[in-house]
């Protein structure tokens, strides 16, 4: 008998333990920061959060999908950390607390099983090593769904719903968006166009319209609107010297060397794509000369809108065979970002590839080390090996009044697509001057330049020094240079009289610069050596008169300023005023 009441007793302990184990777990509650439809994206979020956040837990969800959460606390514990956390931007807004109930079998941390309903092996991501490459980690992994049913009710359909994420929903509204069925505001909120949209697509496919999508339709809705996809292979790598995690199409695009401060991923196969890692370590003075610098690089067309603020920027550039598209910003002192390069005329298909970058962008720890890959006497801040857009035409113009309107020759211009002074301010022809062959521009922003031309009341006489201020390198120097001679002749060969012969060493980008007399004043216009088989002495150069300019700008309506000095200047008081009024003008495609 007494031992038939120490077995009662023990049994009546294991039952009050077990009873208390469950009401342990009714107690216990999770702040629940995301879902996602598949293991493979919630893996990859997850690993993710785990990085940064204390106690990162993830479960399986009705309908087949993947919950991450933080816990188990108590319901005071969880409602600190979810207080804290958001104001600490550390987790979504829309995180809220979660029951134990809510959740199925555990996935992470792998092999655990906290509330004691089995655990979801994780396969371990296989590691792409290439030579000389970032380690890539695929974070794709072929596990499958929990069991989805195809024979939802509409209540059954709803509560599926009802778990989706705010991100979610407003995914599903750009799904059907993409189907033509729906074109009103992508904002989660599921009225009546959201349902109808729904009931639309039902209708096209052949399912009972009832204007709520089941967890099986939301699946073949995002199979169709990802088809388009098929065939790039797009996958989460992990470029570990970039500080990058990103989806790139692998299947178009594979690692090939680091340029600081780039990664570049070049095609592979029919589709010319291109992606550039962006990752830099800086502030926001070197966010905005990085701006700048891009602009320059062949991958970024001058055509095409472009943004720059105080933490980031947007480069778009559209040529007639493709389209880039760059995303920088500037966080905790790093710069990171992506550029991808598509075909011109597959906008579709872009537009989803960029999105699908965009959106699974994770910034890590680290950039790419400035001088990796290079020897030390070649190392440089930027672009090793990304050719440099470059100008079709360079050459010399100069200021004519303080509003910064520029005098250059009209050969070459007239058919730019677009005219930069220095590189820096873009320009229009006002006026082409027909008799002269000079072109007048204006810049399309308010400049103030230092200098600007006089023009000398009379020729000089014969013999006397000049000189000619020009790019002589088109722009290599960064600054005009100047370069001195004689006044030969007044007229040309043939008797020309508005021109002048010079006898001086000028090189093809001093064209279109002024030709300066002793005093100061600008008496002429160089000029491009002569066409034709015949070929002159060494330092034979023409200029244009002072005249056939002066009256262009007169025809132009624009005020002509005489110089009044006539003393002699010191060469290098003659340098002062032509390369203060001379500018680098450039002629893009």
């Amino acid at each position: 008998m007494q031992r038939l009441s120490v077995i009662l007793s023990t049994l009546f302990m294991m039952v009050a333990a077990q009873l208390a184990s469950a009401q342990s777990l009714r107690d216990v509650v999770w702040v629940q920061i995301e879902a996602r439809p598949t293991y493979d994206a919630a893996l990859e979020r997850i690993e993710a959060y785990s990085e940064t956040l204390p106690d990162v837990s993830g479960f399986a969800l009705q309908g087949g999908w993947y919950a991450i959460a933080l816990g188990p606390f108590s319901r005071d514990e969880a409602d600190d950390v979810l207080r804290s956390f958001r104001l600490q931007g550390r987790i979504p807004n829309d995180s809220y607390i979660a029951l134990s109930s809510s959740y199925g079998q555990q996935y992470w941390p792998p092999g655990a099983d906290v509330l004691g309903l089995g655990s979801i092996a994780a396969i371990s991501a296989p590691t792409l090593d290439l030579p000389e490459a970032p380690v890539v980690q695929e974070t794709q992994r072929p596990v499958a769904p929990l069991p989805v049913s195809d024979d939802e009710t509409p209540a059954q359909a709803r509560r599926s719903e009802a778990a989706l994420r705010a991100e979610d929903k407003r995914a599903l509204q750009r799904a059907l968006q993409w189907a033509g069925v729906y074109n009103s505001t992508i904002d989660g909120a599921f009225g009546r166009g959201t349902r109808n949209a729904m009931a639309a697509w039902q209708a096209s496919n052949g399912f009972e319209t009832t204007g709520i999508l089941t967890t099986a339709q939301r699946a073949a809705l995002f199979a169709q609107y990802n088809a388009i996809l098929d065939g790039l292979d797009m996958r989460i790598v992990r470029d570990l010297e970039a500080g990058i995690e990103i989806k790139i199409p692998m299947g178009a695009v594979a690692f090939d060397r680091y340029d600081p401060p780039f990664a570049q991923y070049n095609a592979t196969g029919d589709i010319p794509a291109r992606v550039l890692l962006v990752s830099q370590a800086g502030d926001v003075r070197t966010l905005a000369s990085l701006y700048e610098i891009m602009q320059t690089l062949r991958i970024v067309p001058i055509d095409g809108p472009r943004r720059l603020n105080r933490t980031s920027f947007t480069l778009i550039g559209e040529a007639a065979d493709f389209v880039s598209q760059t995303e920088v910003s500037l966080s905790d002192g790093e710069i990171k970002g992506f550029t991808l390069v598509w075909p011109a005329g597959d906008e579709t298909r872009r537009a989803r590839v960029l999105d699908e970058m965009r959106s699974s962008l994770v910034r890590r720890t680290g950039v790419i080390d400035p001088t990796r890959g290079l020897p030390e006497n070649q190392r440089i801040d930027l672009g090793d090996g990304l050719e440099v857009r470059k100008p079709v035409l360079s050459r010399s113009g100069f200021y004519v009044n303080q509003q910064g309107t520029v005098v250059t020759l009209a050969q070459g211009v007239e058919s730019c697509a677009r005219i930069t002074l220095d590189d820096l301010y873009d320009a229009t022809i006002s006026r082409v001057d027909t008799q002269g062959g000079i072109a007048i521009l204006q810049p399309k922003e308010a400049l103030s330049p230092p200098v600007f031309a006089r023009f000398s009341p009379a020729l000089p006489r014969l013999q006397s020094e000049v000189a000619v201020a020009g790019y002589s390198f088109e722009g290599q120097l960064g600054a005009a240079s100047m370069t001195f001679g004689t006044l030969d002749d007044d007229k040309g060969l043939s008797g020309e009289p508005e021109l002048s012969r010079l006898s001086l060493p000028a090189l093809p980008g001093d064209v279109g610069g002024p030709v300066f007399d002793g005093s100061g004043n600008v008496f002429g216009m160089l000029l491009p050596q002569p066409e034709g088989s015949r070929l002159l002495p060494d330092g034979v150069r023409f200029a244009l008169a002072g005249d056939a300019l002066s009256n262009a700008l007169t025809r132009a309506g624009l005020p002509v300023q005489t110089g009044t000095q006539t003393a002699q200047l010191a060469p290098e008081d003659i340098a002062d005023r032509g390369i203060g009024m001379t500018v680098l003008v450039s002629c893009w495609e």
